[in-house]
């Protein structure tokens, strides 16, 4: 799937809801990292460009802790696997931060460049999207995360179900 045929329907997602938006943020991560939560990615490793808007916290969803709604995208880079996902994340903290998070995601999975026998194959366009960051209030207006975000269908979908994690660093600006 191109990268383009994701950034539509999030532009569109974005630009449909900016009244809604309370914060909006942009950063950068690396994909197919290999940790315990997912296994071997091959060579497809890469850098991306995260980006999203998170709303205030939802005053209908309080019997599960007023979550805020959010769009996030990671397009990457070198054109490898790029996602869009939507879901809703809570924020435990103040100044310091947890932002626990799920979703669904759609990714950009099987991509044309095979490397030997090494590919990335998902199972499923469709993923979970959980996400944890780690955030700090730097002034006001101005907070910085790091960044983990896993897709993956659980084996859902069918038997092939790798997972991938991305891990990054990015600036959230508090709209007014």
């Amino acid at each position: 799937m191109p990268v383009r045929r994701l950034i539509v329907p999030l532009a569109f997602a974005l630009s449909a809801a900016p009244a809604a938006a309370q914060e909006v943020y942009l950063g950068a991560s690396f994909h197919a990292v290999d940790l315990p939560t997912s296994l071997e990615n091959g060579e497809e490793g890469g850098r991306d460009v995260q980006f999203g808007f998170r709303t205030a916290p939802v005053e209908g969803l309080a019997f599960i802790g007023k979550p805020s709604v959010y769009v996030h995208g990671q397009v990457a880079l070198d054109r490898t696997t790029s996602i869009a996902a939507a879901g809703i994340s809570w924020k435990l903290g103040g100044k310091v931060y947890l932002r626990p998070g799920i979703g669904l995601a759609v990714n950009s999975d099987r991509m044309p460049d095979y490397r030997g026998n090494l590919r990335i194959d998902l199972g499923s366009r469709i993923t979970f999207e959980p996400e944890l960051a780690l955030g700090a209030r730097l002034n006001d207006t101005v907070a910085a995360e790091l960044s983990w975000v896993h897709i993956s269908h659980a084996t859902l979908l069918g038997g092939q179900n790798p997972g991938m994690d991305f891990l990054g660093a990015r600036l959230v600006y508090k709209l007014k």
